[in-house]
């Protein structure tokens, strides 16, 4: 067992930001018990672990949840400029996780005053979006695509609805055109550039969106309506057309996959889970029960890379150098025994790191436009298709093998067919 508590026993060699007892991030253990894989790992490193990113690429793994806390919260210790980074050198041009690292003038990568700046336009921008009508189109989307198989009776609800429902609505209120080829182009790139399957091109499907999104900003440039991507051109703090591109990029994705994730993981609760199973049709005060403990046992982003050490500073007993990265590990973080003593994860509270936390949480109100899909996509799908029931056992159901991301590969079910 590895001494966390001891600053020089652990010190990686000279050069190597890594000890030597680094864990591979992936492989089979996050298919389905990625919890298990943290327990251990805390276990055997304590808050903060050493670990190895795609290629053998060291980093620390931050699994505590005061830890994470902390690194969030200090961001002049831990800042979000990637360029600091202490690999870069050993980093090939295709790197997989290129998309997540590699430096772009987006709102991600900003810092102090700039930072505030960007992320002050998206507030704003976000601010402008009415939770009421956002409530009503997500329940308009919801209800087209449930009767595009209710007659059926039966669905794979990951791709039927899960992920559709969230893209349709994220697209619409950022001002695109519902049903055309390259929206529907847009948000398949956006999944493969955050969470691509074996054989897809994350970096080509990457520079797609910031093709159409270039566009997008051009066309309402000339043409600006009611929505998030005219706001943010209009908004006094005058973003060049790169940065409302850039920006446009986190907002899209941030809403997409996530909250896609959110509503089949909260589904598979529901479905699976004999708390629920008695009461959940038309229940709605289960349905928020169900979407908080989700975030706090399942969240849909279980790691986020990262931040980059601004000097080197202490964390968990571990000697971080400068430049060493360091992976969030929020769902590590919410289920950590310190802040759970009893081993029990309560879902009363929404002290969860999901949305993470300091400067660069998910900007308000972003969480709150997330939970109206999620909320609207849950209960309309429930109303609808009350005896909704897994078309597997639940033992059968697969997880995506994402180190990053936490959602079903398919979510099959059954009901009685509904014809109208």
């Amino acid at each position: 067992m590895t001494d966390t508590g001891s600053s020089a026993a652990d010190a990686p060699p000279p050069g190597c930001p890594a000890h030597p007892g680094a864990v591979r991030l992936g492989g089979l253990a996050y298919q389905q018990t990625p919890s298990q894989l943290y327990r251990a790992l805390r276990r055997e490193h304590g808050a903060v672990a050493p670990v190895l990113l795609d290629g053998d690429i060291p980093a620390w793994l931050v699994l505590g949840y005061s830890e994470v806390s902390y690194v969030t919260g200090h961001d002049e210790l831990f800042a979000r400029d990637s360029r600091r980074w202490n690999q870069w050198p050993n980093i090939p041009e295709d790197w997989p996780l290129m998309p997540f690292v590699g430096y772009q003038p987006s709102v991600l990568f900003t810092e102090g005053e700039e930072h505030q700046r960007r992320a002050g336009v998206i507030t704003e921008a976000l601010e402008g979006v009415d939770q009421f009508e956002l409530a009503r189109d997500c329940q308009i989307v919801a209800d087209e695509l449930i009767s595009s198989f209710a007659g059926s009776g039966q669905a794979e609800l990951m791709s039927a609805y899960a992920h559709t429902l969230p893209a349709r609505a994220v697209v619409q209120v950022c001002g695109m055109p519902l049903g055309g080829a390259d929206t529907r182009q847009l948000v398949d790139d956006l999944r493969i550039s955050l969470d691509a399957a074996e054989g897809e091109d994350p970096i080509a499907a990457y520079g797609r969106v910031g093709a159409r999104l270039t566009q997008l900003v051009k066309e309402k440039r000339e043409r600006p309506g009611r929505d998030v991507t005219s706001r943010m051109i209009q908004h006094p703090a005058g973003l060049t057309d790169e940065e409302v591109v850039q920006d446009l990029i986190s907002v899209i994705a941030a809403a997409q996959q996530p909250t896609a994730n959110w509503i089949c993981n909260t589904l598979r609760l529901l479905l699976t889970d004999a708390r629920f199973a008695l009461n959940v049709s038309g229940g709605r005060l289960s349905v928020g029960e169900a979407l908080n403990e989700v975030l706090w046992l399942d969240t849909p982003t279980q790691n986020f890379i990262g931040r980059w050490a601004v000097r080197d500073t202490q964390l968990g007993g571990r000697r971080i150098r400068a430049g060493d990265c360091l992976v969030l590990g929020l769902a590590a973080a919410n289920t950590d025994p310190q802040i759970w003593p009893e081993a029990h994860v309560g879902a009363e509270n929404a002290a969860h790191l999901s949305f993470s936390n300091g400067e660069h949480r998910c900007p308000y109100p972003a969480p709150l436009l997330a939970d109206v899909m999620a909320r609207t996509a849950v209960e309309t799908l429930l109303e609808r298709l009350p005896d909704l029931v897994l078309a597997v056992e639940p033992d059968e159901l697969t997880w995506r093998p994402s180190v990053w991301m936490r959602g079903l590969t398919a979510l099959p079910v059954e009901f009685t067919p509904v014809v109208h």
